[in-house]
């Protein structure tokens, strides 16, 4: 009798911790679940100011070099982010000449899926003549073996973007 009721006592206590860990575990999850909702409602606050895409000022572009907002090409292992400053001289005079080049403005930056978010809301609002649309394209370097895994990459940038509050205008592969 004595064997089983300190058989019970130590059975107990270990359920004891085991629901204590589960709780400990749970409580951590919802604040990393709270910490990560608020980043985000901090990047799309950003992000506001930018307006909503007129679809007009870019239904007719089907050329990626023609493209003037920030354009992803997805890769398997990185995104390549093109974006266009804006021109720092407000003036029409020169504008696309040698003196003001566009390519001087533009910019190809590397980056990892997990940082997308910030390397969207480091944009800035003039290099977003559309609106607040991303163009997101597979890359056409990357191999063929490599293609489902560059379409799972296609659909969490999507996922991401759509996340953030920025339309996504997607272009065909290869």
């Amino acid at each position: 009798m004595g064997l089983l009721l300190a058989f019970s006592l130590v059975a107990c206590h270990r359920g004891e911790q085991a629901v204590e860990t589960v709780t400990h575990t749970a409580i951590k999850a919802e604040h990393q679940a709270q910490s990560t909702a608020t980043e985000r409602d901090q990047e799309r606050a950003q992000l506001e100011p930018i307006p909503l895409p007129t679809k007009s000022l870019y239904i007719d572009i089907h050329d990626a070099a023609a493209w003037a907002n920030p354009f992803l090409s997805v890769g398997a292992d990185t995104l390549t982010l093109r974006i266009i400053l804006p021109d720092a001289n407000p003036s029409p005079v020169g504008q696309g000449t040698l003196l003001r080049p566009e390519a001087a403005r533009r910019q190809e930056l590397q980056v990892r899926l997990s940082d997308l978010d910030k390397a969207v809301v480091a944009i800035p609002a003039g290099a977003w003549p559309y609106g607040r649309v991303i163009a997101v394209a597979e890359s056409p370097s990357a191999a063929p073996k490599e293609r489902p895994m560059v379409r799972r990459n296609v659909e969490a940038v999507i996922r991401q973007l759509n996340d953030l509050g920025v339309v996504v205008e997607e272009w065909p592969g290869r």
